[in-house]
């Protein structure tokens, strides 16, 4: 998950994933602890870690790179053309007239074919089986009009999802990585625009594992979840929301369930370079932007490297 605050200047970060264990079911929610040396720490989906009285000790295989960050047996999505992660949007409130659809559409239908997604080529399963340069977007998003009001708790985000595979508007898919896009006059109650921006979790439904993730609209909170206020595609919010849906969706690939990739600190692969956006480049409104997909250019924070040590890079050739 992306923490949102820039109270802390360079400790702005941002990295979402409210852990639910159950269908309609959410973990309790831990207190932050800082690391001391001693201590294992597991991630939240939340952007940091949390310390853990049963860790998962990380793998020792050298078939597996692991170079600041560490394996820890759990599964990746993406290895084989038969698991490559689809994503699908609910596009929930009110986006009547809203360019976002257009912006965030482009995005989803690109990334996979990106040198930026081409970090999470880095990244293996149990057998060293590196993830795939791919993501498929295999329809258009569907409108949920307020199914659960305008004030939405952790566990609603998972009643959202939930409903769309239900009903039928959208399959119930164990590659599926479902992102709840709330609209500008949504709130989510349990911490977006004060802790995060966005966040992504697992459940189940129907004995299948489902992953999925909220994005809050940045133009509800611009200070907190929008990197500036002049954005490549002239809308501030769907430019927030980019960012904060590649972040979720690097860390949903790697470690689905929470106990795939992350570090000893519990920090997943975008959490370790939350809101740093490397090598930029201007775009002629002035706006800066460091990839291009499609037709439009977008500003998008960095994600982990897992190899040549490490490191914080917003692409891979």
């Amino acid at each position: 998950m992306i923490k949102a605050t820039k109270l802390f200047n360079k400790s702005f970060l941002i990295s979402c994933l409210g852990l639910i264990a159950t269908t309609m079911s959410i973990s309790t929610e831990a207190s932050v602890i800082k690391p001391d040396g001693d201590s294992i720490f597991v991630p939240t989906g939340e952007g940091w870690g949390v310390k853990s009285d049963h860790p998962l000790p990380s793998i020792k295989n050298e078939s597996i790179p692991q170079h600041g960050i560490f394996y820890h047996g759990g599964p990746v999505m993406g290895t084989t053309t038969a698991t490559i992660p689809n994503v699908y949007y609910i596009w929930y409130g009110n986006w009547s007239g809203n360019t976002a659809i257009n912006i965030l559409t482009n995005f989803a239908s690109g990334i996979g074919s990106t040198t930026y997604y081409n970090i999470n080529t880095t990244y293996t399963n149990g057998n060293g089986t590196p993830i795939i340069r791919a993501v498929n977007f295999p329809k258009p998003g569907i409108f949920d009009h307020y199914s659960h009001g305008s004030s939405l708790s952790r566990s609603t985000i998972s009643s959202i999802v939930a409903t769309a595979i239900h009903s039928n508007e959208l399959p119930l898919d164990p590659n599926g990585v479902y992102f709840v896009l709330t609209s500008a006059d949504v709130n989510e109650t349990s911490g977006f625009c004060s802790q995060y921006c966005g966040w992504h979790s697992s459940t189940r439904i129907n004995n299948t594992s489902i992953k999925y993730a909220f994005v809050g609209n940045a133009d509800r909170c611009l200070r907190s979840c929008a990197a500036q206020r002049t954005s490549p595609n002239n809308n501030p919010g769907a430019d927030g929301m980019a960012s904060v849906i590649a972040h979720e969706l690097e860390e949903t690939v790697t470690d689905p369930r929470l106990n795939a990739w992350y570090d000893n600190n519990g920090e997943e692969n975008a959490d370790k370079c939350a809101w740093q956006f490397g090598k930029t480049q201007i775009a002629p409104n002035g706006s800066k932007y460091n990839m291009t997909v499609g037709p439009n250019k977008y500003l998008v924070q960095m994600n982990w490297l897992n190899a040549n040590n490490g490191m914080c890079v917003n692409f891979k050739l």
